[in-house]
């Protein structure tokens, strides 16, 4: 009887698809979690608050990995060739996963042939920001004394390349307005500058911007995405002066190409439950973003369409990377 039962368990273990046994012995060690940035920005931090409760929810600890170098390429590329076994994962973002495939000649992985999507985790608002002097209070007004005085209007951002520079190409090009670009080195010394009235305008995140805009030191036109933000609602969207304008930095996870699809649904499920849970909201409201989630394939059509969005921009702006 008992090599009968025995009998009938391995049978029913034959019938049990590898994936699925995968997934069901999934995770048995420590997680590595790469996030391509250097540790303490919005990217580490958003990331450390998804590992914490990752870790609670799987049972195994979710490692953070700080690997930052060129845009990002660096920790991702060390994800895109690394085991597709469920035990390395990527906090990838705007610039690895649809910018750079634009800006850099030679990248050393492909963004979509490389990577597994499990989901989207969030996305920051970017805002058009001006000198409290700089004459101007609307996107309106904006256009209107860009196309009046097309060489009055310099605007300011985190550096060639960057989300900031090609959120205000896409702006000239859906406005048909001339500004030049001022890169800096980072959104804080623009930002200084700004202040002290050295550009007129600038295109900001809206963590950076938000505690100058509330002490009054800066005027915040508008933010880039499709609606309001909570932490500033009387502020417009661009899009309610310039329809279908869009702009934001956004970030998500992603495994190894290859990795089992059974544990790539295993962690989308769980890390979409996180995010859409209260703690996190509040958690990602602090740092000025919003959690998003939602499944593999919705994220793979988004990168789509980000990719192709940003080459048009990248493409007929000539931006390149410093």
């Amino acid at each position: 009887m008992n090599r009968f039962i025995a009998g009938l368990a391995l049978a029913a273990a034959a019938l049990v698809p590898l994936g699925d046994a995968a997934a069901q012995a999934y995770p048995s060690r420590s997680i590595r979690f790469v996030v391509p940035y250097p540790p303490g920005g919005p990217t580490d931090t958003m990331a450390r608050s998804l590992s914490a409760r990752l870790s609670e929810a799987l049972g195994q600890t979710v490692v953070i990995d700080n690997r930052p170098g060129a845009g990002g390429n660096v920790g991702a590329e060390i994800v895109a060739k690394s085991a597709p076994d469920g035990y390395t994962m990527l906090m990838g973002a705007i610039s690895t996963h649809s910018i750079n495939a634009s800006l850099y000649k030679n990248l050393p992985f492909d963004p979509v042939k490389d990577f597994a999507p499990i989901t989207q985790v969030s996305w920051i608002p970017l805002v058009l920001c001006a000198n409290n002097a700089a004459g101007v209070s609307t996107v309106a007004e904006v256009i209107a004394q860009a196309k009046a005085q097309p060489a009055k209007f310099a605007y300011g951002s985190s550096g060639n390349g960057g989300g900031t520079h090609l959120a205000g190409e896409l702006f000239k090009s859906m406005t048909g307005t001339q500004m030049t670009h001022v890169p800096y080195k980072g959104l804080n010394p623009a930002t200084l500058d700004l202040i002290a009235g050295s550009i007129p305008l600038m295109w900001n995140d809206l963590v950076t911007a938000l505690p100058q805009y509330k002490a009054g030191k800066l005027k915040m036109l508008a933010v880039s995405t499709p609606r309001r933000v909570v932490q500033a609602p009387e502020v417009p969207t661009v899009a309610e002066t310039v329809p279908g304008y869009e702009a934001y930095t956004w970030f998500s996870m992603y495994f190894p190409a290859g990795t089992p699809q059974a544990i790539v649904a295993r962690m989308n499920r769980e890390a979409t439950r996180i995010l859409q849970s209260d703690e996190l909201k509040k958690r990602f409201a602090d740092l000025g973003a919003e959690p998003v989630g939602g499944s593999p394939e919705q994220l793979a059509a988004f990168m789509a369409s980000e990719t192709a969005k940003w080459a048009k921009v990248i493409r007929e702006s000539g931006a390149k990377v410093d």
